[in-house]
């Protein structure tokens, strides 16, 4: 390959990193980019867990073999298995050598010891391959793991120049995993309370947005738990925030475990005490039921004094549900229904009968609710 057709590979390989929304877009355009800049059948792009001591593979791509999956959930070999790992990582690496990359064959390694690195020599064999080259990637200044393009049987091995270009390509990988991993954080960032670590109000919108749309396509039950954590400001103006914020957490870890409990769920806090619980899938009942838990919990936290907790379902009978806004209201407007009457149990939407208060309430014009209600309840945007 000429020098200006490598450059032009080096410069697709990063844009194609760099238009990755997610860390798998970002690992799957890694591994094509460099899958075409050398010519090669398949790639692989794997990251070493050091805690667990193996080579787990992130994607494969490629023709890839009836065992290769594109995304793997299980593929991770034992870092034993690979003696030039251990050697790049504990001898060459750490002493100050550089991450060259090194080309493999089906007929046996092409530079080393006999019998070195047979794992891989097997592996072209078993897959058809003729020849590999592995570069190792680091991030950060650590070793990361590995970078994989191999050619199957036929095709013109790898030689040295393909090895000091993949040395290249997974320098550029390494840039673009940094890039993916600081855009994951600050989207981390911006869809998290900082305070409980949940979700929060930004998070809740996106992702209601989503589950009204399942709705209304396929018929999805969505359901929406508001609570309201009643006492927070007593605890603030005895006892100071700092234990305001204690109870704020513990009663976080509490919506959290609870949670867990509706495959899906998403616990939220949306901003100073009041906090939810969305789900897409479950049925009302089920959600009821995980509410009622919440309520009990809560009611049992040492500083608190419980929480007002309303319910909205689509399984429910609420009427038609086309907005996201209006799944909001019907919940907020049930949580107002259970602060105003100091109940212990959540009241849910839709279950007092044809002329339901809360569903009355939700769907008023602001301007004909008292006063009071337009004070304390709030219609979401």
């Amino acid at each position: 390959m000429g020098e200006d057709r490598r450059l032009v590979a080096v410069v697709a390989l990063a844009q194609g990193m760099a238009a990755a929304h997610t860390p798998r877009e970002s690992w799957r355009a890694a591994a094509f980019g460099a899958c075409r800049a050398l010519s090669g059948g398949f790639a692989a792009l794997s990251v070493w867990e050091r805690d667990l001591g193996q080579l787990r593979v992130l994607v494969n791509v490629g023709d890839r073999a009836a065992d290769e999956e594109e995304f793997p959930e299980a593929e991770a070999y034992p870092v034993h298995q690979f003696p030039e790992i251990t050697e790049f990582l504990h001898e060459r690496w750490v002493s100050g050598g550089e991450p060259n990359a090194w080309v493999e064959t089906a007929e046996g390694a092409a530079r080393g010891r006999p019998g070195y690195c047979h794992q891989r020599v097997a592996a072209l064999r078993r897959r058809g391959r003729g020849s590999c080259v592995v570069a190792p990637i680091v991030l950060h200044g650590r070793a990361w793991g590995e970078l994989y393009v191999a050619r199957s049987s036929g095709t013109p091995v790898f030689d040295r120049a393909d090895a000091d270009f993949a040395t290249v390509l997974a320098a550029v990988v390494a840039a673009g995993l940094a890039q993916t991993e600081r855009l994951e954080e600050a989207r981390r960032l911006a869809f998290t309370d900082a305070l409980t670590g949940l979700a929060n109000r930004r998070a809740v919108d996106v992702r209601l947005e989503e589950a009204v749309e399942q709705h209304r396509v396929r018929g999805v039950v969505v359901s929406l738990v508001v609570c309201d954590l009643n006492g927070l400001k007593r605890v603030n103006d005895t006892r100071g925030h700092a234990v305001g914020d204690r109870l704020l957490e513990r009663f976080g870890s509490v919506l959290s475990l609870c949670g867990a409990m509706l495959p899906g769920a998403l616990a939220a806090r949306l901003g100073g005490d009041e906090f939810c619980l969305l789900t897409a899938g479950p049925g009302a009942d089920e959600v009821v039921k995980v509410a009622d838990e919440l309520c009990r919990r809560a009611g049992e936290l040492e500083l608190g004094e419980g929480v007002a907790c309303g319910v909205a379902s689509t399984g429910d009978p609420i009427g038609p549900v086309r907005t996201a806004r209006r799944l909001f209201r019907l919940a907020d407007a049930a949580q107002y229904r259970a602060k105003a009457v100091r109940a212990a149990r959540p009241v849910v939407a839709g279950r007092a009968g044809p002329d339901d208060p809360v569903v009355r309430l939700a769907d008023q014009p602001p301007r004909e609710r008292p006063a009071a209600e337009r004070r304390s309840f709030r219609g979401r945007p």
